[in-house]
Protein backbone atom coordinates (compact mmCIF):
# COMPACT_ATOMS: atom_id res chain seq x y z
CA UNK A 1 0.00 0.00 0.00
CA UNK A 2 1.46 3.42 -0.93
CA UNK A 3 2.20 5.88 1.84
CA UNK A 4 3.57 9.39 2.24
CA UNK A 5 4.96 11.55 5.01
CA UNK A 6 2.77 14.15 6.68
CA UNK A 7 4.51 17.44 7.50
CA UNK A 8 3.53 20.40 9.61
CA UNK A 9 4.00 24.01 8.56
CA UNK A 10 7.45 24.04 10.18
CA UNK A 11 8.59 21.29 7.80
CA UNK A 12 8.79 18.60 10.48
CA UNK A 13 7.67 15.04 9.73
CA UNK A 14 4.67 14.34 11.96
CA UNK A 15 3.36 10.97 10.85
CA UNK A 16 3.13 8.48 8.01
CA UNK A 17 -0.14 8.45 6.06
CA UNK A 18 -1.31 5.35 4.20
CA UNK A 19 -2.92 6.10 0.83
CA UNK A 20 -5.56 4.26 -1.14
CA UNK A 21 -4.20 1.65 -3.51
CA UNK A 22 -7.02 2.32 -5.99
CA UNK A 23 -6.13 6.00 -6.36
CA UNK A 24 -2.44 6.50 -5.50
CA UNK A 25 -1.08 3.08 -6.43
CA UNK A 26 -2.13 2.82 -10.09
CA UNK A 27 0.38 2.07 -12.84
CA UNK A 28 0.55 5.27 -14.95
CA UNK A 29 -1.08 4.88 -18.36
CA UNK A 30 0.91 7.16 -20.69
CA UNK A 31 -1.43 6.75 -23.66
CA UNK A 32 -4.47 7.82 -21.64
CA UNK A 33 -2.53 10.71 -20.14
CA UNK A 34 -1.59 11.96 -23.60
CA UNK A 35 -5.13 11.71 -24.90
CA UNK A 36 -6.67 13.49 -21.92
CA UNK A 37 -4.06 16.26 -21.94
CA UNK A 38 -4.57 16.81 -25.68
CA UNK A 39 -8.34 16.96 -25.25
CA UNK A 40 -8.10 19.38 -22.34
CA UNK A 41 -5.79 21.74 -24.21
CA UNK A 42 -7.95 21.58 -27.33
CA UNK A 43 -11.10 22.33 -25.36
CA UNK A 44 -9.49 25.50 -24.01
CA UNK A 45 -9.44 27.01 -27.51
CA UNK A 46 -12.25 29.43 -28.25
CA UNK A 47 -12.16 28.89 -32.01
CA UNK A 48 -13.12 32.49 -32.83
CA UNK A 49 -10.28 33.29 -35.27
CA UNK A 50 -11.75 34.65 -38.48
CA UNK A 51 -10.64 36.18 -41.80
CA UNK A 52 -12.51 37.68 -44.74
CA UNK A 53 -12.63 36.30 -48.24
CA UNK A 54 -12.66 38.53 -51.34
CA UNK A 55 -16.44 38.55 -51.25
CA UNK A 56 -16.52 39.83 -47.66
CA UNK A 57 -13.97 42.66 -47.98
CA UNK A 58 -15.59 46.04 -48.58
CA UNK A 59 -14.86 47.87 -51.83
CA UNK A 60 -13.51 46.57 -55.07
CA UNK A 61 -16.74 47.02 -57.01
CA UNK A 62 -15.11 48.78 -59.95
CA UNK A 63 -12.90 47.08 -62.49
CA UNK A 64 -9.39 48.48 -61.81
CA UNK A 65 -8.54 48.96 -65.50
CA UNK A 66 -9.78 47.83 -68.88
CA UNK A 67 -9.62 44.25 -69.93
CA UNK A 68 -7.32 44.64 -72.98
CA UNK A 69 -4.69 46.93 -74.35
CA UNK A 70 -2.67 47.64 -71.18
CA UNK A 71 -0.23 44.76 -71.45
CA UNK A 72 -1.04 43.80 -67.89
CA UNK A 73 -2.87 40.80 -66.55
CA UNK A 74 -6.61 41.11 -66.58
CA UNK A 75 -8.15 42.02 -63.21
CA UNK A 76 -11.74 42.31 -62.16
CA UNK A 77 -11.43 43.61 -58.56
CA UNK A 78 -8.86 45.20 -56.27
CA UNK A 79 -10.07 42.97 -53.46
CA UNK A 80 -8.64 39.82 -55.02
CA UNK A 81 -6.13 37.96 -52.82
CA UNK A 82 -3.13 39.14 -54.88
CA UNK A 83 -3.92 42.79 -54.15
CA UNK A 84 -3.06 44.70 -51.02
CA UNK A 85 -6.12 44.91 -48.74
CA UNK A 86 -7.59 41.99 -50.63
CA UNK A 87 -9.29 38.95 -49.20
CA UNK A 88 -7.55 35.97 -47.56
CA UNK A 89 -7.26 32.59 -49.19
CA UNK A 90 -8.16 29.58 -47.07
CA UNK A 91 -8.02 31.67 -43.89
CA UNK A 92 -9.40 30.50 -40.51
CA UNK A 93 -13.11 30.63 -39.82
CA UNK A 94 -14.86 30.33 -36.41
CA UNK A 95 -15.50 26.71 -35.51
CA UNK A 96 -15.59 24.70 -32.27
CA UNK A 97 -12.50 22.85 -31.05
CA UNK A 98 -14.07 20.16 -28.90
CA UNK A 99 -12.73 16.74 -28.07
CA UNK A 100 -14.81 14.60 -25.76
CA UNK A 101 -13.14 12.01 -23.51
CA UNK A 102 -15.01 9.32 -21.56
CA UNK A 103 -15.32 9.85 -17.82
CA UNK A 104 -13.43 6.66 -16.98
CA UNK A 105 -10.48 7.77 -19.09
CA UNK A 106 -10.36 11.17 -17.38
CA UNK A 107 -10.40 9.54 -13.97
CA UNK A 108 -7.74 7.03 -14.97
CA UNK A 109 -5.55 9.89 -16.18
CA UNK A 110 -5.91 11.73 -12.85
CA UNK A 111 -5.13 8.56 -10.92
CA UNK A 112 -2.08 7.98 -13.12
CA UNK A 113 -0.80 11.51 -12.48
CA UNK A 114 -1.35 11.23 -8.71
CA UNK A 115 0.29 7.81 -8.58
CA UNK A 116 3.29 9.17 -10.46
CA UNK A 117 3.61 12.01 -7.93
CA UNK A 118 3.54 9.55 -5.04
CA UNK A 119 6.07 7.23 -6.69
CA UNK A 120 8.49 10.14 -7.28
CA UNK A 121 7.92 11.62 -3.78
CA UNK A 122 6.41 14.75 -5.26
CA UNK A 123 3.19 14.59 -3.24
CA UNK A 124 3.50 16.53 0.02
CA UNK A 125 0.74 16.16 2.61
CA UNK A 126 0.58 18.84 5.27
CA UNK A 127 -1.31 18.42 8.53
CA UNK A 128 -2.67 21.93 9.14
CA UNK A 129 -2.44 24.57 6.43
CA UNK A 130 -3.88 27.79 7.81
CA UNK A 131 -2.86 31.42 8.24
CA UNK A 132 -4.35 33.97 10.62
CA UNK A 133 -4.02 36.75 8.04
CA UNK A 134 -2.95 37.04 4.40
CA UNK A 135 0.82 37.41 4.37
CA UNK A 136 3.10 36.42 1.50
CA UNK A 137 6.15 36.32 3.75
CA UNK A 138 4.64 33.60 5.93
CA UNK A 139 3.66 31.56 2.87
CA UNK A 140 7.21 31.82 1.52
CA UNK A 141 8.49 30.63 4.90
CA UNK A 142 6.13 27.61 4.80
CA UNK A 143 7.23 26.70 1.27
CA UNK A 144 10.85 27.12 2.34
CA UNK A 145 10.36 24.65 5.18
CA UNK A 146 8.86 21.98 2.90
CA UNK A 147 11.02 19.83 0.58
CA UNK A 148 9.92 21.50 -2.68
CA UNK A 149 13.39 22.77 -3.70
CA UNK A 150 11.99 26.07 -4.97
CA UNK A 151 10.17 24.42 -7.89
CA UNK A 152 6.65 24.93 -9.18
CA UNK A 153 4.06 24.04 -6.57
CA UNK A 154 0.34 23.31 -6.85
CA UNK A 155 -1.66 23.66 -3.62
CA UNK A 156 -5.07 21.99 -3.54
CA UNK A 157 -7.41 22.97 -0.71
CA UNK A 158 -10.56 21.14 0.47
CA UNK A 159 -12.22 24.45 1.29
CA UNK A 160 -11.59 27.96 -0.02
CA UNK A 161 -9.34 29.92 2.32
CA UNK A 162 -8.94 33.59 1.42
CA UNK A 163 -5.82 33.96 3.56
CA UNK A 164 -4.07 31.16 1.66
CA UNK A 165 -5.23 32.46 -1.73
CA UNK A 166 -4.15 36.04 -1.07
CA UNK A 167 -0.83 34.95 0.42
CA UNK A 168 0.05 32.85 -2.63
CA UNK A 169 -1.10 34.93 -5.59
CA UNK A 170 2.12 37.00 -5.68
CA UNK A 171 4.37 33.92 -5.71
CA UNK A 172 5.15 33.06 -9.36
CA UNK A 173 6.07 29.44 -8.65
CA UNK A 174 2.95 28.61 -6.61
CA UNK A 175 -0.71 28.20 -7.50
CA UNK A 176 -3.78 27.54 -5.33
CA UNK A 177 -6.96 25.84 -6.46
CA UNK A 178 -9.89 23.94 -4.98
CA UNK A 179 -9.63 20.17 -5.09
CA UNK A 180 -12.81 19.95 -7.18
CA UNK A 181 -10.85 21.67 -10.00
CA UNK A 182 -8.29 18.87 -10.14
CA UNK A 183 -7.13 18.17 -13.70
CA UNK A 184 -4.31 16.38 -15.46
CA UNK A 185 -2.69 19.45 -17.07
CA UNK A 186 -2.16 21.23 -13.75
CA UNK A 187 -0.89 18.07 -12.07
CA UNK A 188 1.70 17.49 -14.80
CA UNK A 189 2.65 21.16 -15.19
CA UNK A 190 3.67 21.57 -11.53
CA UNK A 191 6.59 19.69 -10.02
CA UNK A 192 5.13 19.26 -6.52
CA UNK A 193 1.58 18.96 -5.22
CA UNK A 194 0.83 20.14 -1.68
CA UNK A 195 -2.46 19.19 -0.06
CA UNK A 196 -3.88 18.89 3.47
CA UNK A 197 -5.09 15.55 4.78
CA UNK A 198 -8.71 16.55 4.08
CA UNK A 199 -7.86 16.94 0.39
CA UNK A 200 -6.43 13.42 0.33
CA UNK A 201 -9.63 12.19 1.91
CA UNK A 202 -11.73 14.04 -0.70
CA UNK A 203 -9.75 12.49 -3.57
CA UNK A 204 -10.10 9.00 -2.10
CA UNK A 205 -13.86 9.44 -1.68
CA UNK A 206 -14.38 10.69 -5.24
CA UNK A 207 -11.92 8.54 -7.21
CA UNK A 208 -11.90 5.51 -4.91
CA UNK A 209 -15.32 5.21 -3.31
CA UNK A 210 -17.25 6.65 -6.26
CA UNK A 211 -18.91 9.60 -4.51
CA UNK A 212 -19.78 12.74 -6.40
CA UNK A 213 -17.78 15.92 -5.93
CA UNK A 214 -20.68 17.61 -4.13
CA UNK A 215 -21.18 14.76 -1.68
CA UNK A 216 -17.46 14.60 -0.90
CA UNK A 217 -17.29 18.38 -0.41
CA UNK A 218 -20.26 18.28 1.96
CA UNK A 219 -18.67 15.49 4.01
CA UNK A 220 -15.36 17.32 4.21
CA UNK A 221 -17.14 20.54 5.23
CA UNK A 222 -18.97 18.72 8.02
CA UNK A 223 -15.72 17.15 9.25
CA UNK A 224 -13.95 20.53 9.24
CA UNK A 225 -16.82 22.13 11.18
CA UNK A 226 -16.70 19.34 13.75
CA UNK A 227 -12.95 19.77 14.18
CA UNK A 228 -13.42 23.52 14.59
CA UNK A 229 -16.12 23.17 17.26
CA UNK A 230 -14.42 20.32 19.17
CA UNK A 231 -11.91 22.55 21.07
CA UNK A 232 -14.70 24.94 22.12
CA UNK A 233 -16.84 22.08 23.42
CA UNK A 234 -13.85 20.65 25.29
CA UNK A 235 -13.14 24.03 26.92
CA UNK A 236 -16.80 24.38 27.87
CA UNK A 237 -16.79 20.90 29.38
CA UNK A 238 -13.62 21.67 31.36
CA UNK A 239 -15.14 24.91 32.66
CA UNK A 240 -18.29 23.10 33.76
CA UNK A 241 -16.25 20.47 35.59
CA UNK A 242 -14.30 23.13 37.49
CA UNK A 243 -17.51 24.85 38.57
CA UNK A 244 -18.97 21.55 39.73
CA UNK A 245 -15.80 20.82 41.72
CA UNK A 246 -15.84 24.29 43.30
CA UNK A 247 -19.46 23.96 44.50
CA UNK A 248 -20.02 21.51 47.40
CA UNK A 249 -22.14 18.51 46.61
CA UNK A 250 -25.51 18.75 48.37
CA UNK A 251 -25.92 14.99 48.51
CA UNK A 252 -22.44 14.57 50.00
CA UNK A 253 -23.00 17.24 52.68
CA UNK A 254 -26.50 16.08 53.57
CA UNK A 255 -25.37 13.12 55.77
CA UNK A 256 -22.89 15.37 57.61
CA UNK A 257 -25.61 17.93 58.32
CA UNK A 258 -27.94 15.17 59.49
CA UNK A 259 -25.29 13.77 61.86
CA UNK A 260 -24.58 17.22 63.22
CA UNK A 261 -28.28 17.77 63.81
CA UNK A 262 -28.63 14.39 65.55
CA UNK A 263 -25.61 15.14 67.75
CA UNK A 264 -27.06 18.48 68.74
CA UNK A 265 -30.39 16.87 69.61
CA UNK A 266 -28.71 14.26 71.86
CA UNK A 267 -26.82 16.93 73.76
CA UNK A 268 -30.01 18.94 74.25
CA UNK A 269 -31.83 15.83 75.54
CA UNK A 270 -29.01 15.12 78.04
CA UNK A 271 -29.14 18.69 79.35
CA UNK A 272 -32.90 18.50 79.82
CA UNK A 273 -32.59 15.23 81.75
CA UNK A 274 -30.02 16.77 84.12
CA UNK A 275 -32.29 19.75 84.79
CA UNK A 276 -35.24 17.44 85.54
CA UNK A 277 -33.16 15.36 87.97
CA UNK A 278 -31.98 18.49 89.84
CA UNK A 279 -35.55 19.75 90.16
CA UNK A 280 -36.68 16.40 91.59
CA UNK A 281 -33.88 16.45 94.22
CA UNK A 282 -34.88 19.95 95.34
CA UNK A 283 -38.49 18.90 95.83
CA UNK A 284 -37.49 15.91 98.01
CA UNK A 285 -35.40 18.16 100.25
Amino acid sequence: MPSTTVYNMAGEAVEELELSEQVFGVAPNVAVLHQVVTAQLVNRRQGNASTKTRSEVSGGGRKPYKQKGTGRARQGSTRSPQFRHGGAVFGPKPHPYHHDVPKKMRRLAIKSALSDKVANEQLIVIKDLALESPRTKEMLAILGNLPVDGKRVLMMLPKRDENIVLSTRNIPSAKVQHVSSINVVELLKHDFVIMPKETVRWIEMVFGEGLSAEEASQKIAVELDEEATAPEEAEAAIGTTDEDAAEPDEEATAPEEAEAAIGTTDEDDTGDQEQVSETADDEEE
